[in-house]
């Protein structure tokens, strides 16, 4: 009987190996739909989203660490799912992350995505919306953000860019296991709304009010706008308020993820919600 909870089997080596290419190919938005995997990287995150129930396919890691207490822990991660361990060399972990200092640890993880209907569950709670948000870097900070402030999750509309990429996983800093996300049209989000008993606060140039002055009590859904465009006329439409932040500078806004910081820490500040 093996002293591991899965097979280790002999280390990789070979870039033309199947389980490697079906990795790198996770960088791809079409792969990763066409799988519903993802990929995400270091032993810290990989064991938080094992802890947090999220369903581990694969383990790369670089072959001799099997014994290490937190690679040891990781590989008890993929029974459930019947995943695979698989030792390299860190030149093939390079090769499959694309940075220049890889971390020793990848994992291969089932995405999750929820519905709208799931929105309004519980009193009282926030949402972030996001209107074609084409940046991942913005997107995973802003993952880490809302999970930061404690909100629900995202809600993506319209076009936008893969919340299970690389770059937006990374960005996460692993936030992406702690916060739901759903994706919808323009028109799915427009007809929830319009029966949605809480908060819809958007930001807009033209808006009249001061986020410091907005209402941000009860149930809130916190919509931001595309990074170049700004919120749709039929998303302004849907919103109980639209709020702006001054800009005192010559700078005429700013940077996505900096906004909806600087909102939800208002709103988490008015709604008396720290620890």
């Amino acid at each position: 009987m093996s002293q591991y909870p899965v097979p280790i089997p002999d280390m990789i080596t070979s870039a033309a190996n199947d389980e490697v290419k079906r990795l790198r190919a996770l960088h791809e938005r079409k792969f990763r739909k066409q799988t519903g995997w993802f990929l995400a990287e270091g032993a810290r995150i990989c064991h938080e989203a094992v802890a947090l129930g999220w369903a581990m396919h694969r383990l790369a890691f670089v072959a001799g660490r099997e014994d290490d207490r937190q690679v040891r822990t990781l590989l008890s991660g993929l029974v459930e799912t019947k995943g695979r361990a698989l030792p390299m060399t860190e030149s093939l972990l390079q090769r499959i992350s694309r940075k220049d200092n890889p971390q020793m640890v990848l994992g291969a993880f089932g995405q999750r995505w929820d519905d709208l209907d799931q929105v309004g569950g519980t009193p009282d709670e926030c949402w972030v919306a996001l209107d074609r948000v084409r940046d991942p870097g913005n997107l995973g900070t802003v993952m880490r953000t809302a999970d930061a402030v404690g909100a629900k999750g995202l809600i993506l509309v319209g076009d936008c860019t893969d919340p299970y990429s690389v770059e937006a996983v990374r960005a996460s800093m692993g936030a992406v296991f702690n916060v739901r996300i759903i994706a919808c049209s323009e028109a799915e989000f427009l007809k929830f709304t319009a029966g949605w008993s809480g908060h819809v606060i958007g930001t807009a140039l033209p808006a009249a009010v001061d986020y410091r002055t907005a209402d941000y009590a009860g149930s809130l859904i916190m919509l931001m706008g595309n990074e170049q465009a700004g919120l749709t006329p039929d998303l302004m439409k849907a919103c109980t308020q639209l709020i702006k932040i001054p800009m005192l500078g010559r700078s005429d806004s700013l940077n996505l993820a900096v906004a909806t910081g600087v909102a939800l820490y208002e709103a988490l500040a008015k709604r008396g919600r720290s620890n």
